[in-house]
């Protein structure tokens, strides 16, 4: 998924997102409540008719803030107390409040409110009371949510980087799991060791029902969409691809390819010779490095490039694990192949088959 807090990608249209073939928009509810605000969104016809948009759309349930404008919020039982940064007023969101609002944004998958500690917090007592109080949160957001035959609602595990506490918020969720249609492991991608990382993945995957979809929130480095697949996730979000693009930075199978370097200046090849984006095959790395500091286009093609990368990736991927389901190219062979040996480089002490999938 495209992770766009707005609920639209900066400097792409709606068209060119399904040119893109991307299959689903994330939003944010706390920001688009702040702006435009779920009762606009709702009396105009939910997120997808306010942005002509044809594919699929989730909200997460702004519990992100927690971590993201932490300054700025208040944490208790309740819920969460935020100050906007827009314009200094206060908020609060509760997991009754949380679902309402998404029940008027109209997303087709929308998320509980968790209680969101980094990964990397210092204090083992906090990540209890968040996971003990992520399971108190769920029963109040399944009693809140209104259009359950509409709009899937998903549970968030959460635990830090300790076993037994995900164990536990996996327990409790499979509890509920007749009132939850999929799963999330959140809490991660903070900054943790990828060792650990992948582990919690690992461990929260192989505990999850095999007929409901997993998602692997706030993921979107290729390598890390490559091990989370093979760990046994189904679902990813990040706003990676736009966001480095906007530093002039393009994603290329062997990694990244800076354009404002002045190597690029004289270099008439395409981004990536293998991708059938339309900057591909249109310009060249000379052109983007002359436009990428001077024209504000310059930034979206380059976003339109990274996304199509994921994509594919996504898509090759997709052929490797199901290879009867699409004839699988040597191209799309070679570039999983490529991140397979990245990732055993980079996590020897883990195997591809650590996952359930």
């Amino acid at each position: 998924m495209k992770s766009a807090p707005p609920g639209s990608v900066k400097g792409l249209t709606s068209k060119q997102m399904e040119d893109l073939r991307c299959q689903t928009v994330l939003g944010n509810t706390y920001h688009l409540e702040n702006r435009p605000g779920s009762d606009l969104l709702k009396e105009l016809g939910g997120l997808r008719r306010f942005n002509n948009w044809s594919g699929g759309t989730l909200t997460d349930s702004g519990g992100f803030q927690m971590v993201s404008l932490l300054d700025l919020a208040e944490i208790s039982e309740d819920g969460v107390t935020f100050q906007s940064p827009i314009d200094g007023q206060q908020m609060m969101l509760t997991p009754e409040r949380s679902i309402h609002v998404q029940n008027g944004i109209g997303a087709d998958i929308i998320m509980a409110l968790d209680d969101v500690v980094s990964s990397v917090h210092h204090e083992s007592s906090r990540f209890e009371e968040a996971t003990r109080r992520t399971l108190r949160w769920i029963d109040r957001c399944v009693a809140a949510h209104r259009r359950p035959s509409e709009q899937a609602l998903f549970g968030i595990i959460q635990g830090g980087l300790d076993q037994t506490l995900r164990d536990a918020c996996v327990e409790g969720l499979r509890a509920r799991n007749d009132n939850l249609p999929g799963y999330a492991v959140g809490g991660l991608a903070g900054g943790e060791e990828k060792d650990a990382f992948c582990r919690v993945v690992a461990q929260c995957t192989a505990s999850l029902p095999d007929d409901k979809p997993r998602y692997v929130m706030g993921v979107g480095y290729p390598l890390d969409l490559v091990v989370c697949s093979a760990l046994g996730a189904d679902m990813f979000d990040c706003v990676y691809p736009s966001r480095t693009a906007r530093f002039g930075t393009a994603l290329i199978p062997e990694g990244v390819l800076r354009l404002k370097t002045a190597a690029m200046a004289s270099d008439y090849r395409p981004i990536d010779s293998e991708c059938d984006c339309m900057v591909c095959m249109r310009y060249s790395r000379a052109h983007l490095h002359a436009k990428i500091t001077k024209e504000p286009n310059a930034a979206s093609l380059l976003t339109y490039h990274n996304i199509r990368y994921q994509m594919r990736l996504c898509e090759q991927m997709h052929q490797v694990t199901y290879p009867t389901s699409k004839h699988v190219d040597d191209a799309s062979t070679a570039s999983v192949g490529f991140s397979s040996v990245a990732f055993q480089n980079e996590f020897p002490g883990l195997t591809m088959s650590d996952g359930n999938r």
